[in-house]
Parts: C-alpha cells; sequence; structure tokens
C-alpha cells in the first residue's frame, strides 16, 4: 500500500492531541494499560519519544538520553501539545525521507530507514492514545483510513520474547474475534485488551 507516512503521523498525532486534551483534574494517577503506568507516566513517555523521534528526523545519531521520559507539570495538554508540534515540524522537514533514523532504543548498531522509523511512530501514537482515552473514559477517534494503515504495520511487530513483554514496547498480542473491529483488532495485536477499564 502506497501511503504518505508523514501525513498519517500527523493526523494521528492531532487526534491524540485531542485525547489528551480531555484530560480532567484527577486523571494523571489514574492506571493505564500499560502494566505499571499511571497516565501521567505515560504522558512523561510521550513526550519524551516525540522528543527523541524529533531528534532523530535530523540524520544525525541520538543517545538514550535524547529519549528519556519528560515528567509534566501543570500544563499537560500544552506539554504534550508542544512536543507533537516539534515532531511534527521535524519530520515535514525537507528531504526527511532521504535521512537515516538513529533509534537507539530499539536498534542502536545501525540507523533506520526513514519510513519505517515514522511507521514505527505512527503504532505507537495510535496505540498510546488508545492507552490514554481508555485510561480517562472518553473515546479513541482515529479516522478509519488512519486505524486501516496502521493494521497491516501492528502485525509486523514480531510476537516473540524477544520483542514482547516487560520493559518491552508491547506485551503479547491477544486474541479478539476476526470480525472485532479493525482499532480493536490493532491494540489487541499490540498486547492490549480492547475491553480494558481502569
Amino acid at each position: 500500500m502506497d501511503v504518505d507516512i508523514v501525513e498519517l503521523d500527523r493526523r494521528t498525532l492531532v487526534a491524540t492531541g485531542d485525547i489528551v486534551a480531555a484530560l480532567r483534574a484527577g486523571d494523571l494517577d489514574r492506571p493505564t494499560p500499560c502494566a505499571g503506568w499511571t497516565v501521567r507516566d505515560l504522558l512523561a513517555h510521550m513526550i519524551g519519544q516525540h522528543y527523541g523521534f524529533a531528534a532523530a528526523a535530523s540524520g544525525e545519531p541520538t543517545e538514550l538520553a535524547d529519549w528519556r521520559p519528560r515528567p509534566v507539570g501543570d500544563d499537560p495538554a500544552g506539554e504534550y501539545d508542544e512536543s507533537a508540534a516539534r515532531v511534527t515540524a521535524a519530520f515535514g522537514a525537507p528531504g526527511v525521507l532521504e535521512r537515516p533514523f538513529w533509534l537507539p532504543e530499539v536498534r542502536a548498531s545501525a540507523p533506520f530507514p526513514a519510513a519505517t522509523a515514522i511507521g514505527f511512530h505512527f503504532i505507537d501514537y495510535v496505540t498510546h492514545g488508545w492507552d490514554v482515552a481508555r485510561s480517562i473514559g472518553v473515546p479513541a477517534r482515529f479516522d478509519d483510513d488512519l486505524v486501516a494503515a496502521v493494521l497491516p504495520l501492528a502485525g509486523q511487530v514480531p510476537d516473540t520474547p524477544k520483542f514482547r513483554g516487560p520493559g518491552k514496547a508491547f506485551g503479547p498480542g491477544i486474541a479478539v474475534p476476526p470480525d472485532a473491529p479493525p482499532l480493536d483488532r490493532v491494540v489487541a495485536m499490540l498486547g492490549r485488551d480492547p475491553g480494558w477499564k481502569p
């Protein structure tokens, strides 16, 4: 499928920003589908990853410190939006798709092609957008074409102990009926129970 991965990612961040904007007082300490993480922890991770990917979009090697979680302060939605704007601008820069992306959290020995790396970001933010939405009790509204585009990418994430489990980005896949809604199928492939509630 020939897709504009940069545009898909941009639209995903708009949708995820809308979810984060729905945060209410007290939501930051709620549990999430990410075992052991509160909404506060999840947002710190999401914001830190935006800065890491923005740095990687330069084509220069990055360090693990570039990807560190960034603890949220008094304006979590504003801090999230600022980080999302930074990575969106970095991915939209001229020539970005010709650059290598160094992602030391995934592989330190060699960079990834830009489209592959941006695809990782796309998968992460559909999934983490769903995580936040489920944690705070709001709908995860992603356009149908975004979910259709992320579904085959989610299916390419190896479901083996090397890539899944404690300390990894995703848990082992969860079986769902083949006629389950596409977003449920995406999150289940990536180790979330589509019926999870806090």
